[in-house]
């Protein structure tokens, strides 16, 4: 036993050494380095003297000569630049989309937005193509070399954000968290340089209550902190405390992280590494106050320390009933900062939340929206509603901030909040003229992902855009003319909204080769509203530019590119830029037709449009359920009717017929109906809509299947004459005759049909409104010969559960009315 004994205390005698020697390899390259300089250069001079016997006189670091590979290299720009691409990049990885499937939760509010999965969505994920910078043909001509009235210099803004404003609501923060407002009274650089000398006489001698005196007091140097970083003897200082670093208490530890955020000593520092392992085999023994304030040190930092979360979060799963408001905020303050939550977390998270939500500050709920936002945290539909109510409750005390984090995680859950959305349409032009582009951003952002159109909101943010559009980010401009485009805002209503931000789009153009996808979002949503800077264009579609696209593989580019294309090649028919190849544009047509197949040609107002018209008219043969322009993204049943209403064939593309090897639809109907005696029902509802009566708004849900009924006659006769057609009792509508003596046709020419089976998802909010890709989509179609002609939803989907005769009757009327009427 005794020898067993021995035998344990070597072994864990061995580990805290070899433990220690992995602390001390980071610094050990360093410190050589040091030792070498003091050998080829000599001691500072104030220990020189002291040997001496002289009196010691402190000297500038500028008198000891230090070549420039010994130097310690400081460049925040670069980290940060690093950072911010991290940081867009973790939090897309779980996405807007800004809306994939994980975002739909069963709506219990007054209105919810189904995802359309199957149209344009503004790209959010950041590119990590490293690449040269590309020439860009912008610079040709009088377009570069004019100064446009938008680049003229405007008085900069003066609008400060912080997400750590919340932290001021209560004083209990202040042990969970570090203030940057308040910064250490500062010191004379002669001081800090004395105590770098007692570095140098101290030496080993130094306790750990020493080393976080040293640390504390030079942290109060902050403005001057790159002359101390520099200095040899901080270097040893660092040294002395990572040999001492299990002999600190946990106080003094995170005392001296205090005192790094002050030097703001650079992320990547390998200290910080030994600091981070060090504090993760402590946590078991660290108090929850001071988990948070580590990990929000951590966050001051600017370093990722996911393995020390974890233990962060484990803590939270023992504490769930003991957790206090001002832990719950600073907590889902640090989830929202790292960009994720433990899927453990999801649930304890709500309950802790829902606990707390009626003695939320108004600064702690939008500290609570952005945290869930970054996070992409999707708690449950009731509780996102409940904390929306809160903030709607509050909606004059909240910050600009705080609104704006509303309207995120609105974004974000793809819910609707009829309140809030109310008091939006007079908070938001009340607070536009002092609001910055980024915030404002967001705003139209969150208006687009919502379809919520409403020109008291659009306007006032088009009309403070101009004047900060020279401060626009790529990203702000193109996120800006997307959500406006999208919503259909037209360019004679804010006459100097576009050509300001297409304007700031040139400016930043050097951004494009980092951001790609900026580029392409604000074209498609000048597209939409028929806006064609041709420059931007030319550059979009160049060889450079779409190489560096579709070379990323986190992005998704290919459709724009695809989308962008062909609606130059229709709508700018004097184009002589660049374009794509065929092989590209064939890629992503067949890619779009075998998602189209799988998902949207199978949807039920589909197939019973389909079948419907295919009785209607007499065949399969005379109905092609297509994507007659691939670019944007739909199907559309295709017609074709002679100068007399007849239908004529419709030559069905290869690719539809051959696409995966599946036969095309076939009617369920066909020769079945055909000995079924048809009796009509004429109701005041049928009657009012085939009178052109205005369809009801009423919301609509389409049935889960299709349910065939008998039909019966109580008017034939008058149907009859209601419709201009012969009805067969024996044969259902298989002879109804497709030129009624009622209609006057005047056609000389074969017409084509674009028959467009809508839904709500292609409209504004509560809107007849067509969003801003369905609008161009009809608009392109007119361009190509095709009548358009609308099933909308408030027509289409009640009628879905009605009779076969009442869906053909409708049909019957749509077709021939819209021949009349052109």
């Amino acid at each position: 036993m005794c020898q067993f004994s021995k035998w344990m205390s070597t072994f864990v005698l061995h580990r805290r050494v070899a433990r220690q020697c992995h602390l001390l390899s980071g610094l050990n390259k360093e410190f050589l380095q040091i030792q070498h300089l003091h050998k080829a250069y000599g001691k500072p001079k104030a220990e020189a003297n002291k040997r001496e016997g002289e009196e010691v006189v402190l000297q500038s670091p500028d008198v000891v000569p230090v070549p420039e590979s010994y130097r310690l290299h400081y460049n925040p720009s670069s980290y940060y630049t690093t950072w911010s691409m991290l940081m867009s990049t973790a939090c897309v990885s779980k996405r807007e989309s800004e809306e994939d499937e994980h975002y739909l939760i069963r709506p219990t509010c007054s209105f919810r937005q189904k995802r359309n999965h199957y149209s344009v969505s503004s790209s959010r994920r950041l590119s990590s193509t490293k690449t040269t910078l590309l020439e860009l043909a912008l610079n040709k001509g009088s377009v570069a070399k004019a100064q446009s009235k938008y680049c003229r210099d405007y008085p900069p803004t003066d609008i400060k954000v912080s997400s750590r404003a919340f932290q001021k609501c209560r004083p209990e923060y202040a042990s969970m968290s570090l203030d940057l407002t308040q910064k250490p009274s500062p010191v004379e650089a002669k001081q800090a340089l004395l105590l770098l000398h007692k570095v140098t006489v101290l030496k080993c001698s130094m306790t750990t209550s020493d080393l976080a005196k040293f640390f504390t007091e030079l942290s109060h140097l902050y403005d001057s902190s790159t002359v101390v970083k520099s200095d040899t003897r901080f270097i040893m200082l660092l040294r002395y405390s990572v040999e001492n670093l299990h002999h600190f208490t946990h106080s003094e530890l995170l005392e001296v992280l205090k005192s790094f955020v002050w030097l703001d000593l650079p992320s990547t520092h390998s200290v910080l590494g030994l600091y981070e392992a060090e504090l993760r085999c402590r946590a078991s023994q660290m108090s929850f106050h001071q988990l948070l304030l580590a990990a929000d040190l951590w966050r001051c930092l600017r370093r990722q320390v996911p393995r020390f979360l974890e233990h962060l979060y484990d803590s939270v799963k023992l504490d769930v009933e003991q957790i206090s408001v001002p832990e719950m905020v600073q907590l889902l303050y640090i989830i929202g900062e790292s960009r994720h939550c433990p899927s453990k977390l999801v649930h304890p998270i709500e309950q802790i939340l829902l606990h707390n939500l009626d003695r939320l500050q108004p600064e702690e709920v939008g500290a609570v929206c952005l945290a869930l936002f970054k996070s992409q945290t999707s708690l449950s539909e009731s509780t996102v509603k409940y904390l929306v109510d809160k903030a709607y409750s509050l909606a004059e005390e909240v910050s600009d901030f705080a609104m704006v984090n509303v309207l995120k995680l609105l974004r974000f859950s793809y819910l609707d909040h009829r309140g809030w959305l109310q008091v939006m349409v007079q908070e938001v032009p009340r607070r536009a003229p002092r609001m910055d582009v980024q915030g404002l951003m967001h705003v139209a952002l969150a208006c687009s992902a919502l379809h919520y159109r409403n020109d008291c909101i659009l306007l006032a943010i088009a009309e403070r855009i101009p004047s900060l559009a020279p401060s626009c980010r790529s990203k702000d401009s193109s996120k800006l003319l997307w959500a406006f485009g999208t919503l259909g805002v037209l360019p004679s209503q804010c006459t100097d909204f576009y050509p300001s931000l297409t304007e700031a789009l040139r400016q930043r153009k050097s951004e494009f080769q980092r951001y790609p996808e900026h580029l392409l979002s604000g074209l498609l949503g000048l597209a939409f509203v028929s806006q064609f800077p041709e420059d931007l264009l030319a550059f979009a579609l160049s060889p450079e530019f779409v190489n560096l696209s579709i070379r990323n593989s986190q992005l998704e580019l290919k459709k724009d590119l695809f989308t962008l294309d062909e609606t130059v090649a229709l709508e700018l028919p004097h184009f002589t830029g660049p374009r794509l190849s065929s092989e590209l544009c064939d890629e992503v047509t067949k890619l779009l037709w075998n998602y189209a197949q799988s998902d949207v040609c199978q949807k039920p107002e589909v197939l019973q449009a389909e079948c419907s018209l295919q009785e209607l008219l007499g065949g399969e043969e005379f109905v092609v359920k297509r994507m007659i322009l691939p670019h944007t993204r739909s199907i559309d049943l295709e017609v074709h009717l002679d100068s007399s209403g007849e239908p004529i064939p419709v030559k069905k593309p290869i690719q539809d017929a051959s696409s995966s090897g599946k036969k095309p639809y076939t009617s369920r109907l066909n020769g079945g109906w055909e000995r079924v005696n048809l009796e009509v029902a004429l109701t005041e509802e049928l009657l009012a809509q085939l009178t052109n009566s205005k369809g009801t708004m009423d919301h609509f849900t389409p049935p889960s299947a299709y349910h065939s009924s008998l039909l019966h006659r109580k008017d034939l006769d008058k149907a009859s004459r209601l419709l201009g057609a012969e009805l067969d009792p024996t044969n259902g509508f298989s002879k109804v005759y497709k030129q009624p003596s009622t209609h006057r046709i005047l056609h000389k020419a074969t017409v084509k049909l674009a028959i467009q089976v809508s839904n709500r998802n292609h409209y504004c909010y509560q809107s007849q409104q067509l969003l801003g890709l369905h609008a161009m989509k009809r608009r392109q179609l007119k361009v190509a010969g095709y009548r358009v002609l609308e099933l909308p939803p408030w027509e289409w989907f009640p009628l879905l559960r009605k009779s076969r005769a009442e869906k053909l009757a409708y049909l019957h009327c749509k077709i021939y009315s819209s021949l009349n009427s052109a």
